[in-house]
């Protein structure tokens, strides 16, 4: 018969604890959690006081062997081992400001060999890590190549069978109000596949997307906050630009004046969110012209940025505005992680009674969005960007390329 026994967790790089809180909804018992940032840190012990943090909190500095006793486990008694390590070196946003991506040589790559090591010493029957898409992409230094290799390297040594299965998933297809695509590598140590949980939302489908005014709308005021103030060279364009638009309003395709040239700047430049969709990637650590940005042209609060990525509304973020962005925009959305363990206890652990349940997806609210707001007119300091402006050229034919190919000719 299948095992009533509580799985338990270890989670690596837990962040905010949005992979976490997720799965602990979903059943599992936290062992301990890895996590070297201070903010979250604080975090952590504020909302989950319970929840033991690993001394020393540094993945890198922290053995096997003191692990496994501050978590107070033997080899392969852990049920799941869970993290994501620091996707950076694999982001498209590394990618468009380096041109070319170090990946495996990036320095932040060593949390991938951490992980492994923590794999081998640990043996557990399934594991979970999370990261950007770009970790499977490219023909050189592939990270995920590099985990398949170490993955098969265990199995010879332990006799496991540890075999990824790769789950691509964008969150909105969930009910999260955000669309934000991830993979999610997961493995057991019997060499189950995983199949990739029936997507319920969007058109044609079971439900609609859950939009951002399903989300945020209660929050919504026209008076805000000074804090919320976009700062920066750009911030007083932001009002000229419609709700569910970005600079591209303001290029010879858009409906606005000729300022860009069309894809001349990178996607979230000024981009302002619709109130009936859902909402763009929330970023870790974005630019002061970056978005997506409220539609009244305003940064998005704490509060906004926990619910589109669907932390409960109790979950307090600590840090000023700067850590809590990055602890946000860092973390798993917990409707996403309450998911996979579902399925995880269901699909790896024959625990055939678990019955898939949309925990933390907001209700559709039952009211519409107020009018549309009318976009501005271009302040006077940007009627000197006036003019004709050309397209991009193409991938791999900007200015930026064109000068790093000259610079390695030369």
């Amino acid at each position: 018969m299948p095992s009533r026994v509580v799985p338990t967790l270890i989670s690596l790089f837990t962040g905010a604890g949005g992979l976490d809180i997720g799965l602990e909804s979903a059943g599992f018992r936290h062992k301990l959690c890895v996590e070297l940032d201070a903010n979250c840190r604080s975090t952590l012990s504020l909302n989950r006081p319970k929840w033991k943090l690993a001394e020393p909190g540094d993945i890198l500095a922290l053995s096997t062997k003191d692990l496994m006793r501050q978590a107070g486990i033997r080899k392969k008694e852990l049920t799941l081992l869970a993290g994501g390590p620091p996707c950076q070196p694999f982001s498209k946003a590394a990618l468009w400001s380096s041109g070319a991506l170090k990946r495996m040589r990036d320095p932040r790559a060593a949390t991938l060999r951490a992980y492994l090591r923590v794999v081998e010493a640990t043996l557990p029957k399934v594991l979970l890590m999370e990261n950007v898409r770009g970790l499977s992409h490219g023909r050189i230094h592939n990270g995920l190549r590099s985990l398949k290799r170490g993955l098969g390297v265990i199995n010879r040594r332990h006799g496991t069978n540890y075999r990824l299965n790769e789950v691509m998933l964008d969150a909105a297809d969930y009910g999260v109000p955000q669309h934000r695509e991830r993979l999610f590598l997961i493995a057991s140590r019997d060499g189950r596949t995983f199949n990739t949980p029936e997507p319920e939302y969007g058109p044609n489908r079971k439900f609609r997307f859950t939009s951002v005014w399903d989300a945020i709308g209660d929050l919504d005021v026209a008076d805000w906050e000074s804090e919320l103030r976009p700062r920066g060279k750009w911030a007083k364009l932001l009002p000229s630009i419609p709700e569910g638009a970005n600079y591209g309003w303001h290029t010879p395709n858009g409906g606005g004046q000729p300022l860009f040239g069309w894809r001349t700047r990178y996607w979230s430049f000024l981009l302002k969110l619709s109130r009936s969709e859902p909402a763009w990637t929330i970023p870790a650590q974005p630019g002061p012209a970056a978005g997506p940005f409220h539609w009244r042209s305003r940064l998005l609060s704490a509060r906004e940025l926990c619910r589109l990525q669907t932390f409960p509304d109790d979950y307090q973020i600590v840090g000023d505005q700067r850590a809590i962005q990055k602890q946000i925009g860092n973390a798993v959305p917990c409707a996403i992680a309450h998911l996979l363990g579902q399925e995880i206890r269901k699909q790896m652990l024959d625990e055939r009674r678990v019955r898939r349940t949309a925990t933390f997806v907001p209700p559709h609210a039952p009211l519409s969005p107020s009018p549309v707001i009318t976009p501005a007119s271009i302040p006077d300091e940007f009627h000197s960007l006036l003019g004709a402006y050309a397209p991009h050229p193409g991938t791999g034919r900007g200015p930026g390329a064109v000068k790093r190919i000259a610079a390695k000719v030369a």
